[in-house]
């Protein structure tokens, strides 16, 4: 089973190394990882996915909770929550493309955040199945390149602060 955590941490050297092994020591492979501080510069969130046994990830979930730099623990897996990623990717441009590509950037309602003679970079934010799409789409036409960001979440409404 699939899931996503939100951890609230001091924003100190070490927490993330500390936190990923958590998850090594027990066989659990994070498949995306994002951090950055909140809007307060001494706490940063942690946004985890990872995949596994429901009863594991229990007891990872209660060793986060136990060490002094976590703040709080969200697993998302039960409740109503806004997930989202950004990609950049890097497509080939040339006369006969230029037209087809600023229309599946619009489709997508992507932007188009550097121009070159011979490439443009594009920026999509979405889900995961959105971000495949437009991969897939621009394929044909040359990719140089891709960087996505990792999954970001946070619960709907206005019961989490941080």
């Amino acid at each position: 089973m699939q899931h996503t955590l939100s951890i609230l941490v001091e924003n100190k050297p070490g927490v993330l190394s500390w936190i990923a092994g958590l998850f090594s020591g027990r066989g659990f492979n994070i498949e995306s990882l994002s951090v950055a501080e909140t809007l307060d510069a001494t706490i940063s969130r942690m946004t985890i996915v990872t995949r596994g046994n429901d009863q594991i990830l229990e007891q990872i979930i209660k060793h986060l909770n136990k060490l002094v730099n976590v703040i709080k623990v969200i697993d998302f897996v039960n409740g109503d929550f806004v997930k989202r990623e950004m990609v950049l990717i890097k497509v080939n441009v040339t006369d006969e493309n230029r037209s087809e590509l600023l229309n599946i950037v619009n489709i997508f309602r992507g932007k188009v955040v550097d121009v070159s003679p011979d490439a443009y970079v594009v920026e999509v934010t979405g889900d995961e199945g959105k971000l495949d799409a437009i991969i897939n789409l621009c394929k044909p036409m040359g990719i140089k390149e891709v960087a996505r960001t990792g999954k970001v979440a946070m619960m709907r409404g206005a019961k989490q602060k941080g």
